[in-house]
């Protein structure tokens, strides 16, 4: 378990995401957990405002996983405290959502878009009790500064695929984006799609309500 100021009761913890990046955020916690996914339609669910796109999404993939669990008999298995943790990520570049790019050229327009500029990331997590039902939330942002960004790496992550898999196509992490990186104000972990800190504070709330 993460190290905390004050001992957490024994608990579980359910991850609510496909995401690679999130499983290793949160294994870097030192936290165990299992994965369920929700399989809901992102696109059918809009927002104007970005936080809360991302928040209503979370709460989203919470709705359709606690639907999943129940119905499958899991909630009254539950003999400690579990909690799901649901998130979702959007990026806003000159003031327009972006998420995941649908297609090729959308995904040239995103990355150009990019270069010698900055975005922004506007990122929730929900955390929800099982045992209790009760739901803690928060949200955490970040901005990424571009160097100039080549077409050729454009070229060559849009060839990879990974871009079709991110919120605005953007990868801080990969080996042919980082070089172009300039800055980041936040963290990294918040970029990429679970913000450590905001995670630990929601989980002690959740665990440790009066706190």
């Amino acid at each position: 378990m993460a190290a905390n100021p004050s001992p957490l009761p024994s608990f579980k913890i359910i991850l609510g995401s496909s995401s690679v990046a999130r499983r290793h955020i949160l294994s870097e916690m030192g936290y165990q957990f299992e994965v369920m996914t929700a399989d809901i339609d992102e696109k059918s669910i809009r927002r104007d405002n970005p936080d809360e796109l991302v928040m209503v999404l979370a709460e989203a993939k919470a709705d359709a996983i606690i639907s999943r669990i129940m119905s499958e008999g899991y909630v009254e298995r539950i003999d400690e405290p579990t909690l799901l943790i649901t998130s979702d990520i959007v990026v806003v570049h000159e003031g327009i959502i972006r998420e995941k790019p649908s297609s090729k050229e959308e995904a040239r327009q995103f990355l150009k878009g990019y270069s010698g500029g900055h975005v922004s990331t506007v990122g929730s997590v929900l955390v929800t009790n099982l045992k209790t039902g009760r739901r803690y939330r928060g949200l955490d942002k970040a901005e990424v500064y571009f160097h100039d960004i080549p077409d050729e790496i454009v070229e060559n992550l849009i060839d990879e695929g990974v871009v079709f898999n991110v919120a605005g196509g953007l990868l801080l992490e990969h080996p042919l984006t980082l070089p172009f990186v300039e800055a980041v104000v936040g963290t990294t972990d918040s970029v990429m799609g679970l913000a450590k800190a905001l995670t630990e504070k929601l989980i002690r709330e959740a665990l440790l309500p009066d706190s």
